[in-house]
């Protein structure tokens, strides 16, 4: 079991390291946040779980404001334009241990994640007071970026911090600025599937029963019309946040491509090129807003769930009185 909220605040007051906490409601994304601790005047930070191709773990915290070009970011570390994306929702769970919305520095001090590279905003070093979640976001506690190396320094790491918004040249001549920020191993548990956890601020599942795996079926084509359940008990790519952002781009680009020849003097190929810078810089929060949703739509499924199951009893028969 990883570290939860009260275990890391003592150990922060062990290494006697000065923050503040303030309560809330929970929040899922930057924007909830800074309505609770906004006026505050701290910085705000943004954090993503990001994974290479070979399965290495990177955990980029960034201010609220910093533009995050995950491809610019990927030729930096060495790995090519596409060689990072946002990991998947079981590595939060498994490696990190928290779950969506409590991605932060603090999630390292778990020894599952002691693989995981950690990249921070230089603008943090800029900054009196930096705010982020305590493993649970319904608290936000503010320090300083000298309190925050002195626990990162405590779980065994060297605070690395990055001009995210820097683009420098990558070729022969020029070698990846941040290539020694690659992690040398890969978390043992990053593959492995999730089981029995449960999401912050969710009631604990006693009592329900378990999901049991269904092994797919041959596709059989239907000779007649497709009806709306058969659409249903399909397999979508709706549920994959990755695709989905892929989707939208793929709706978007097109339609802003024909606009943009009609009313601007410009070429075919130049404007592709803005398309994928476009891509780059938004596919970070889209993704981000969409795991947000995700989250949401689980927990108030889950909350309805429940309380049906309350309401009607396990067997489904009504609850004796």
């Amino acid at each position: 079991m990883g570290y939860r909220k009260d275990q890391l605040l003592a150990r922060l007051q062990e290494l006697k390291i000065d923050f503040t906490c303030y309560d809330h409601p929970v929040v899922l994304t930057v924007e909830e946040q800074a309505k609770h601790v906004g006026h505050l005047g701290g910085a705000l930070s943004k954090n993503l779980l990001l994974k290479d191709k070979k399965h290495r773990l990177y955990v980029v915290s960034a201010l609220a404001e910093t533009k995050v070009d995950m491809k610019i970011l990927s030729q930096r570390l060495g790995l090519g334009k596409g060689g990072l994306r946002m990991a998947p929702e079981e590595n939060l769970l498994q490696v990190l241990q928290v779950p969506l919305g409590c991605v932060t520095p603090f999630a390292l001090i778990n020894e599952s994640a002691s693989a995981v590279s950690l990249l921070l905003d230089k603008g943090f070093k800029s900054k009196q007071t930096c705010y982020f979640h305590p493993l649970t976001n319904d608290v936000t506690i503010a320090l300083s970026s000298s309190n925050l190396d002195k626990f990162i320094i405590s779980i065994g790491k060297q605070p690395a911090y990055v001009n995210f918004e820097d683009a420098p040249a990558v070729g022969k001549d020029s070698p990846p600025d941040l290539a020694h920020l690659v992690p040398s191993g890969v978390p043992n548990s990053s593959e492995q599937p999730v089981e029995n956890t449960t999401p912050t601020n969710v009631p604990h599942q006693n009592n329900v029963p378990k999901a049991t795996e269904v092994k797919a079926k041959p596709k059989v084509q239907s000779k007649g019309p497709e009806t709306s359940q058969s659409k249903v008990d399909k397999p979508t790519n709706a549920t994959s946040v990755d695709n989905f952002v892929n989707d939208v781009f793929d709706i978007i680009s097109p339609l802003f491509l024909s606009e943009a020849l009609k009313k601007l003097d410009i070429k075919k190929e130049e404007l592709s090129s803005i398309i994928d810078g476009i891509r780059g810089r938004a596919a970070p929060d889209l993704e981000s807003i969409a795991r947000s949703l995700k989250s949401a739509s689980y927990t108030s499924g889950f909350h309805a769930g429940f309380e049906t199951m309350l309401n009607r009893g396990l067997s489904g028969r009504p609850s004796r009185n």
